[in-house]
């Protein structure tokens, strides 16, 4: 049985925070460890809800919930103590009060409240899906929204029994195939990775296994997953699409595809995602899984990812492993994007004077404090200068002046003037571009010393100013070697280390 559906409205607000308060309240003090056998059943309670709302009001719809057949995460970790993601589930037994799961998660819908569109009042609706171990006894599953500070606040409360005759308990799609690539050992003691087929035709199934292959390799490339090969098993699970590739709205190219996985996400047009968050986590559900990875038969740039819900990336384009590895880091371990130069559909997605959640970046409100001040190098110092307003300006000097040749060439052909003349102008430009390029790498040659320094680099978070990066490069700005900065590892590791104890 479901009850208890709440509104984030006024009223009905603080009758759930008076609820979630209690529950708090009632838990605050427990030190119990939480046996799974006596808490639940070796099954998954997949329970997919719509999110609704805009900027200033959001609201949690349950839909339906199935019972999956195994529960493939740990049955130790069960009240993890990661404080990723802007939403939470916890779950209550009703008859003690006692807090017996909790886990963060991101989802479409808070991203898309920092947009445009959400801060003008314009409202949608986004399906999500969480998965809870199957509970033996009646529970309260609360789910927590964070405000604009970052605190979680109280979204709903629901009631679910077990034993309700209107759960679903359907299997999978029979016509599902199933591969398993890697097995290194039971699913509740290994991270189970999970590629599903996205824009795969029936006779590109060979295909879409050897991409599961390269794809899981590129992951044992890198470290911490290198050093970690044996916590891993790798499951692909095939569904064909009628069409081969994926949506790209701007360019008026529609595919029909098993996902609906689309390019202009949040209206920009490289952002690849898709809103099938109830058909994801079905297929998915056809072999064990803590991690969903979408495979997009495409030779287009781009993905996406989101925390504790999937990563998504074409297959086939020269830079598909870098995108693979930086959107899994958000998926997977929710790493924060360390750039800050590029344009991004959000408003204040970190709010001023507010710490991030995700571990890799820092709003720097205290220094003496920096939350990975174990990792810093001796002596460093903070915040790092690394000659980062100086580049900015010859950068923007440099971009000013291609700008300006384009249009002084645009000028020359419209008068007509000879090829030589021309190519004359072009060149000026040119000299000048190489003159500031080399002028670039003159002030990173000043700072080379610190590129394998962790201290507080300024930029990050899509902000130029007031946010900070643990080093100057990493796989979540960029990196010429293809690796993740020592912050980066170390929040993947303590993730590989939740999932596979």
């Amino acid at each position: 049985m479901i009850a208890g559906q709440r509104k984030h409205s006024l009223p009905d607000k603080y009758l759930a925070a008076g609820l979630w308060l209690l529950l708090l309240f009632s838990t605050a003090y427990s030190q119990e460890p939480i046996r799974f056998d006596e808490h639940f059943s070796d099954k998954g309670m997949r329970i997919n809800f719509y999110m609704v709302g805009e900027a200033k009001e959001e609201q949690i719809i349950i839909h339906s919930i199935y019972q999956e057949e195994l529960w493939p995460e740990s049955k130790t970790n069960l009240t993890n103590s990661f404080n990723h993601g802007r939403y939470f589930i916890k779950v209550y037994e009703v008859a003690s009060n006692k807090l017996i799961y909790a886990r963060g998660f991101d989802c479409q819908f808070g991203e898309y409240r920092t947009t445009t569109p959400a801060l003008n009042g314009v409202k949608k609706v986004f399906q999500r899906a969480v998965r809870i171990p199957w509970p033996r006894h009646r529970v309260n599953v609360v789910f927590e929204g964070r405000d604009r500070k970052n605190l979680l606040q109280p979204l709903t409360v629901v009631t679910i029994d077990p034993e309700d005759y209107r759960h679903l308990r359907e299997s999978g799609q029979a016509g599902d195939e199933v591969f398993e690539i890697k097995k290194s050992g039971p699913p509740a003691e290994r991270v189970d990775l999970v590629f599903l087929a996205e824009g795969y035709r029936e006779e590109e199934k060979e295909k879409f296994v050897g991409d599961v292959k390269r794809f899981s390799g590129y992951l044992f490339e890198v470290e911490p997953y290198r050093s970690n090969q044996q916590k891993f098993n790798i499951y692909g699970v095939f569904r064909p699409s009628a069409e081969s590739g994926t949506d790209e709205p701007r360019q008026k190219i529609y595919k029909n595809t098993v996902l609906k996985a689309s390019f202009n996400a949040l209206d920009l047009d490289r952002y690849l995602l898709t809103e099938e968050g109830f058909l994801i986590r079905e297929m998915a559900a056809r072999a064990p899984y803590d991690a969903i990875v979408i495979l997009v038969n495409s030779k287009r740039y781009g993905g996406g990812g989101i925390y504790n819900d999937y990563c998504i990336t074409t297959v086939d384009n020269q830079a598909s492993k870098g995108v693979f590895l930086h959107e899994f880091g958000h998926s997977f371990a929710g790493l924060a994007d360390e750039y800050y130069t590029s344009d991004v559909s959000y408003n204040e997605f970190y709010p001023p004077g507010v710490e991030p959640l995700e571990p890799n970046i820092t709003a720097l409100l205290d220094p003496e404090n920096l939350k990975w001040k174990d990792l810093l190098s001796p002596g460093i110092s903070i915040p790092t200068e690394y000659g980062k307003e100086e580049i900015e300006k010859l950068q923007a000097e440099r971009r000013a002046n291609l700008q300006e040749m384009n249009r002084a060439l645009e000028e020359a052909r419209k008068k007509n003037l000879k090829d030589r003349d021309i190519k004359k102008l072009q060149d000026r430009f040119l000299a000048k571009d190489k003159t500031i390029a080399e002028r670039i790498k003159a002030v990173r040659e000043k700072y080379r010393d610190l590129e394998d320094k962790v201290g507080a680099f300024e930029g990050a978070g899509y902000a130029s100013r007031g946010l900070y990066r643990p080093m100057i490069y990493c796989i979540m700005i960029s990196s010429p070697k293809m690796e993740f900065c020592r912050v980066c590892q170390r929040a993947i590791q303590q993730m590989i280390d939740y999932y596979s104890r």
